[in-house]
């Protein structure tokens, strides 16, 4: 068992509130339908590494695609800064060790990925991994500090470099794991499934791609 925790951070997949970039080519309720397939898909994938805990900081309510084993957490906060800051404090409140974040973005998330950032921990203030699209999509800190997240611009080609730099202008030391690509665009989600085609997320884009107009 490792001693750390993983927050995943994420928004009940309701249509019209998630992966609104997908629309076109894909129906609002279509775009839902990916975004329960890529949490699920990570939501297992977490399910499958042998933490000491796992935490779901959710913006909604929980459905099907949750299985056992995880603590749920309202997500706290207006701009996403804020609600990261409260996800990892509100989780070290609940169990004091280090933690790893990830969103539900990046469907193609391997175990082998998360273990590396959880082992990073042992050694290093902090982990990082870096997005395609200059945002990120994993922060593992060994403790959590608001001060580190809050007043980062997010959703910017430029929040990645600014989250690092925060890290680092505190004098943490930080591993950074390989780049990912999120989910944001209908390329994107092609580009992601072809990374993982057993995944549930290329099951879900294949069935409706066959109907979508592309």
């Amino acid at each position: 068992m490792m001693p750390a925790q993983i927050i995943v951070i994420a928004k009940e997949p309701v249509a019209g509130r998630v992966k609104t970039r997908l629309s076109p080519p894909f129906t609002p309720g279509q775009a839902a339908q990916l975004a329960a397939a890529a949490l699920e898909d990570t939501l297992r994938t977490v399910a499958a590494l042998p933490v000491a805990h796992r935490v779901l900081a959710l913006a909604g309510l929980p459905g099907y695609w949750l299985p056992d084993g995880f603590t749920v957490i309202p997500q706290r906060g207006d701009g996403l800064d804020e609600r990261l800051a409260a996800a990892f404090r509100d989780a070290y409140r609940l169990h004091p060790m280090p933690l790893v974040l990830v969103g539900m973005d990046t469907p193609q998330l391997s175990p082998d990925l998360l273990e590396a950032a959880v082992s990073a921990l042992a050694h290093r203030d902090a982990v990082y991994g870096p997005a395609c699209d200059g945002g990120f999509w994993l922060l593992g800190l060994r403790r959590p500090d608001p001060g580190l997240l809050l007043g980062v611009p997010m959703s910017r080609p430029t929040t990645g470099r600014a989250q690092l730099g925060r890290l680092t202008g505190a004098g943490l030391s930080v591993a950074t794991l390989p780049e990912l690509t999120d989910v944001d665009t209908a390329d994107d989600a092609f580009q992601v499934a072809a990374q993982a085609p057993g995944s549930r997320f290329a099951g879900v884009l294949a069935a409706l791609a066959q109907g979508a107009l592309l």
